[in-house]
């Protein structure tokens, strides 16, 4: 059986992916589960394995006020996977070693 040292919470966020490596990237995705030491999520770019990434996870996106978490790491692994229309995705696990949060400016009108 399998021990994890952090507990894992299956939550399906918004997510962008805005670095990879030293490049600068777009690139959207979506979280599949976050545990305190990573994130488990699906894009439709392979990223640089070992290589630093920075992402950003959209926490409240349906609320008044959204927020989202800046994170930055180091993907671990890669896996090509088919979604319904035949089309590649990758299925991505990335440590978490830094964070911020990110608070959205309201604007009145």
């Amino acid at each position: 059986m399998e021990q994890r040292r952090n507990r894992r919470f299956t939550l399906h966020l918004p997510m962008s992916i805005t670095r990879s490596g030293a490049q600068r990237v777009a690139v959207a995705g979506r979280t599949q589960n976050i545990s305190s030491a990573g994130v488990l999520f699906m894009a439709e770019r392979e990223p640089d394995l070992g290589g630093a990434i920075e992402y950003v996870i959209t926490l409240n996106h349906d609320g008044i006020q959204p927020v989202s978490l800046r994170c930055i790491g180091k993907v671990l692994r890669a896996e090509r996977v088919l979604n319904g229309s035949d089309s590649a995705a990758f299925r991505i696990a990335a440590t978490l070693e830094r964070y911020e949060f990110i608070r959205e400016q309201l604007v009145f009108a």
